[in-house]
């Protein structure tokens, strides 16, 4: 196996064009527009994030088992946001590896021609590029971009959630390499990028960040209960069942408990980042509710390799997620919703 010093040796130069972005994705940009999350830490901040500075509505969210949605938008209209959906029409942005072999590109890629795709963006793919795909969170992307465009600064305790946020404070130093690789990619280094505060020019030290990355855990702990951490809203059982989400007649709504737990945690990111929860952004509420089938290539008794994948998407997924050199998850809408 090549050093990762040798397998970056190819990226090195390339970076960021956000004009390219804002040409090609200009609805990233645009102000009230629906969208839909993960619901973990990532999806959380992004949903924060846009609400209070583009005015975006957070309709709903999506797990890859289930997706809820305001009943009164179409999900067609919606962005999903920390989700890559293999869909035409429908627009997402998701930094997932979803290639296996950019040498052998699937008939039906250009369902992602409105997915903006952080590692098909490089043209990263599993049999080459495993080791260097995107190693940060789909909010950063969106301060190096949608941030920097509109001049945004970050209050200096930002530091704790866009460093607990997808593991990135673990990523940092067991990634060095990678990360350096696409931080130079994202411009970070330049005084003007939103991220520029956060990973080239902070103030603290690393006992500081220590310190408050352990508040940061203390605080997020005691709204965590069993089975169900304090940042992350969980909205479907293992089994691929709706969880939290009782029915009211022909929509389903959050459970009262899932819903406070989960503000509690936007207001504690929403204090750090100066992003305020104003819960007339959020839909907690009459959701239409659609299930999907999740499954993966271990489960499944298969391995990952370019014959299983090209069957794969032959079965047009909704979304997936190579997690591995080994193993993909992945979505069917078995009931043809979209």
């Amino acid at each position: 196996m090549p050093y990762i010093q040798d397998v970056l040796s190819e990226s090195y130069g390339d970076i960021l064009d956000t004009s390219n972005i804002s040409s090609s994705f200009p609805w990233l940009f645009e102000k009230s527009q629906n969208c839909i999350l993960s619901p973990d830490s990532d999806g959380l901040l992004c949903g924060l994030f846009m609400s209070n500075i583009l005015k975006w509505q957070i309709s709903g969210f999506y797990d890859g088992k289930v997706l809820v949605c305001d009943q009164n938008v179409p999900v067609e209209d919606c962005i999903f946001l920390d989700v890559d959906i293999f869909r035409p029409t429908i627009r997402s942005v998701g930094h997932h590896m979803v290639l296996y072999n950019k040498n052998e590109i699937p008939n039906n890629w250009d369902n992602y021609r409105n997915c903006l795709q952080l590692n098909n963006l490089r043209r990263y793919d599993c049999l080459h590029d495993f080791r260097i795909k995107y190693p940060l969170a789909t909010i950063h992307f969106l301060l190096a971009t949608v941030g920097t465009t509109l001049r945004i600064n970050l209050k200096p305790n930002s530091i704790c959630p866009l460093l607990f946020t997808d593991g990135t404070f673990n990523i940092l130093f067991k990634y060095p390499e990678n990360v350096l690789n696409w931080l130079t990619f994202l411009q970070t280094n330049l005084h003007e990028n939103t991220l520029n505060s956060i990973f080239d020019n902070n103030n603290y030290t690393i006992i500081q960040i220590i310190r408050l990355m352990d508040d940061f855990f203390r605080q997020r702990d005691t709204i965590s209960i069993p089975n169900e951490r304090g940042d992350r809203l969980r909205i479907s059982t293992t089994e691929g069942l709706p969880f939290n989400l009782p029915p009211h007649g022909n929509t389903y709504s959050l459970e009262l408990g899932a819903r406070e737990r989960i503000i509690r945690f936007l207001n504690l990111i929403g204090n750090l980042t100066g992003w305020i929860y104003d819960n007339n952004f959020w839909c907690w509420e009459d959701y239409d509710l659609i299930q999907f089938t999740k499954s993966n290539f271990e489960s499944d008794g298969l391995r990952l390799n370019g014959g299983n994948f090209t069957n794969l998407m032959q079965r047009n997924p909704f979304s997936w997620a190579i997690t591995s050199r080994n193993n993909l998850e992945y979505t069917i809408d078995q009931n043809g919703v979209f």
